[in-house]
């Protein structure tokens, strides 16, 4: 199928069954935060999944190839990144499983029913309200900055539209942990896996990746600490297995 690509637009190889990607080149580009929780989220088999704040719409595409969910819906509220994802979805044939909707994370229930998706995956804006003065037409404030909706949006809106026992999977800053956390339980997503994401070994975390389940039982696991970069200042094994790299056996 023939996709239109416009002045300004690059597209990307996703290095994933083919999969590519439509990306403004001065505009938001994905970064490695959106693909750790592609890999990260618990999805499974026939799932109806949802991206909340979807972007440029990389999380539902890479999540059809490396997933058998049998739909993935993205939400976002920018018309223009809107349509550029739906061309990125018709670009890789994904139609079919992956419809990306223009719409408001804080009033989901135009476009959706409640307790109607088995697992809810987002990359939220990471800087609260007052973080600094922006463009609230600025596609990467937008991205970056709770402009159009808060880290307490995000996970009310989540707990709306998973079912019981939904599994939910966001990546966010280790600074607002204590938010998360909070925010979850008060609405009924209880914490169930964290992991914090270094850049390399002896550095502190710049990421966390974390897993809930609607109504679960109170029980919060740690996982190994993902480091981004060896001590020689190479892509870490684990890096290169997510990314679909070859990695070199030790000899």
């Amino acid at each position: 199928m023939d996709v239109r690509i416009n002045n300004g637009e690059r597209v990307d190889d996703l290095q994933c069954k083919g999969l590519k990607l439509i990306q403004k080149e001065e505009g938001f580009c994905f970064g490695i935060d959106a693909v750790l929780l592609a890999n990260f989220a618990d999805i499974r088999k026939n799932d109806k999944v949802i991206d909340l704040g979807t972007g440029t719409g990389i999380i539902p595409i890479l999540l059809a190839g490396k997933t058998q969910a049998a739909s993935l819906v993205g939400l976002e509220i920018q018309e223009q990144m809107v349509e550029m994802a739906q061309r990125s979805v018709l670009l890789n044939d994904l139609q079919d499983r992956v419809k990306i909707v223009c719409g408001d994370i804080k009033d989901p229930f135009k476009y959706f029913k409640p307790a109607s998706f088995d697992a809810v995956v987002t990359n939220p804006p990471y800087i609260n309200r007052g973080g600094g003065i922006v463009n609230p037409l600025d596609t990467k404030a937008i991205s970056r900055h709770e402009i159009f909706c808060s880290l307490e949006d995000v996970i009310r809106t989540s707990s709306k539209l998973l079912a019981p026992y939904g599994r939910f999977a966001m990546v966010h800053k280790p600074e607002r942990l204590a938010d998360i956390i909070f925010l979850m339980r008060t609405w009924k997503i209880e914490p169930k896996y964290l992991r914090f994401v270094h850049p390399s070994p002896y550095k502190k975390p710049n990421l966390l990746l974390i897993r809930g389940i609607k109504n679960g039982n109170p029980e919060l696991k740690m996982m190994a600490p993902l480091y981004v970069y060896d001590e020689n200042g190479n892509y870490s094994d684990e890096i290169n297995r997510i990314y679909g790299r070859e990695v070199k056996e030790n000899e």
